[in-house]
């Protein structure tokens, strides 16, 4: 295990909630925490209105690609947050395990997305606040 805390994201499609989370850690904690995520079913690509919904914030995800769950990667992360996969995702002892209860952006236009996003980014501060210390 790294110094820096790892965190993962999951999701079924790993191509809208989990995706924006990831994207908003990374860019947020400044590298300061490894970032990852996942689904259980992945998408064949990440959803378009996600990636507009986040150019607006000024993070480009348009590169993104949705990856499987793996067992490894849940036993090499510090915290994983699942976003409604239920379960499908393993549990390990010593795991920092949350439940975001999120809506789906699958076939939601940008209006609907961004209150999503934006739900999604309050979230990523507080975790940034609760695994990063203060100076």
């Amino acid at each position: 295990m790294s110094a820096k805390p790892s965190v993962l994201f999951v999701c079924v499609h790993n191509a809208g909630r989990s995706q924006m989370a990831a994207a908003y850690l990374q860019h947020l904690s400044a590298g300061q925490i490894d970032v990852r995520s996942a689904g259980s079913m992945p998408a064949d690509r990440v959803n378009p209105a996600a990636v507009e919904a986040m150019r607006e914030e000024g993070i480009d995800m348009s590169a993104e690609t949705p990856k499987i769950l793996t067992t490894e990667a849940v036993q090499t992360s510090d915290v994983v947050i699942t976003m409604g996969c239920g379960d499908t995702c393993p549990i390990f002892p010593g795991k920092r395990y949350e439940d975001w209860k999120l809506d789906d952006p699958a076939g939601q236009g940008i209006d609907s997305v961004r209150p999503i996003r934006d739900e999604i980014r309050a979230r990523i501060e507080t975790l940034i606040g609760e695994l990063l210390p203060q100076p």
